[in-house]
């Protein structure tokens, strides 16, 4: 057992003391960095709390996390919070936002637009793009997003699996991914509006267990950010600047048919088209493909037209983005967007 051992690697921050004895898990570090709050730290490796830093006590309490924004207490809750819990690599894999987005598209709609960025984008002018702001926390009653805000499964007209669910900090507020490749392949700077909290779900018909999901499971993916007072109040009038450059993209890229590989094109579009009809404000985003084709013959790859929509919606510091499955339509979406308005209400700031 070693007492009151210093590590001064700059890597580390500086100035670690440890105490290893065995009785405790890992053993117990101090860290007198005020950017990471201080106070003991336990080193975990059990693979089901992600061999992360567990803190022995909160430096602040409520008051210090309503004033100064996500402490480090709250990065350790969300890291190990629990809605359900199947395995860690489970969640990673199949609850992360870009495995949700490669369901909700199509293989050659997917290869086309490879390299794309999501985000909510704020567009910016110059040669140089300044730099990302880290946001302004707003005294508030409420921090991390319980997951009651989220839409249930009772709120859809099937049966699904048990939610995927993810947690985070900081996350960009995001759309779709090809909407930030269509305006990166015309060259154009763009930047994004960074959430406080953030909570995700995904939810896929119901199968039986171990069954793999084939895309067409996908009933809706869901996510709900908490933001700054000044990123409320712009978001949406970013929108409109936001996709009118991208209203007919031809996109092409390679694609495997019939046992070669081609170059494949199709017309994608993106169109707002509708505006406030539920919260305090709200937007439905529809992203339209054309029938691909081969570029050099202009033969057709056998996939019909088709499009989808996604709702937007603002209630207070809240603001949600619901993906629906391919064959959700837009009333039900609507119907949704609705009634995950009144659940935001109980979690927003202030409240509704």
């Amino acid at each position: 057992m070693r007492e009151h051992e210093r590590h001064e690697d700059p890597a580390q921050g500086g100035d670690w003391v440890g105490h290893e004895d065995s009785a405790l898990v890992g053993g117990w570090f101090r860290h007198e960095d005020p950017a990471l709050g201080g106070g003991w730290f336990r080193g975990h490796e059990d693979p089901a709390l992600g061999g992360d830093w567990v803190q022995g006590f909160e430096p602040g309490g409520d008051d210090d996390r309503a004033e100064h924004g996500p402490t480090l207490a709250d990065r350790i809750a969300v890291n190990l919070a629990t809605v359900r819990w199947p395995e860690p690599a489970e969640i990673r894999a199949r609850a992360r936002r870009r495995t949700r987005r490669q369901l909700a598209g199509t293989a050659v709609a997917l290869v086309l637009v490879v390299g794309g960025v999501a985000a909510v984008f704020r567009p910016i002018s110059g040669a140089v793009p300044p730099p990302v702001a880290v946001p302004v926390v707003d005294p508030a009653p409420r921090g991390e997003i319980p997951p009651e805000a989220l839409l249930q499964p009772a709120d859809l007209w099937e049966t699904t699996d048990p939610p995927l669910t993810v947690s985070d900090l900081g996350e960009s507020i995001r759309l779709d991914d090809r909407l930030g490749a269509c305006r990166a392949a015309q060259g154009m700077e763009t930047d994004w509006e960074v959430s406080l909290w953030s909570r995700s779900q995904t939810l896929l018909r119901d199968r039986p267990d171990g069954y793999e999901h084939p895309p067409s499971d996908l009933l809706v993916g869901q996510d709900l950010y908490r933001v700054t007072s000044e990123v409320a109040g712009r978001f949406f009038q970013s929108l409109e600047q936001l996709v009118a450059p991208c209203a007919a993209w031809r996109s092409t890229g390679p694609v495997e048919w019939q046992g070669r590989t081609i170059t494949a094109e199709a017309v994608q579009s993106w169109t707002l088209v509708d505006r406030d009809f539920v919260g305090d404000e709200a937007a439905l985003l529809r992203h339209s493909v054309s029938e691909p084709r081969d570029r050099t013959t202009g033969e057709s790859l056998g996939e019909a037209p088709w499009s989808t929509s996604l709702a937007i919606v603002r209630v207070a510091d809240l603001v949600t983005v619901i993906v629906p499955g391919r064959s959700m339509s837009d009333e039900e979406l609507r119907r949704l967007a609705r009634i995950a308005a009144t659940r935001m209400c109980t979690a927003a700031n202030p409240s509704c």
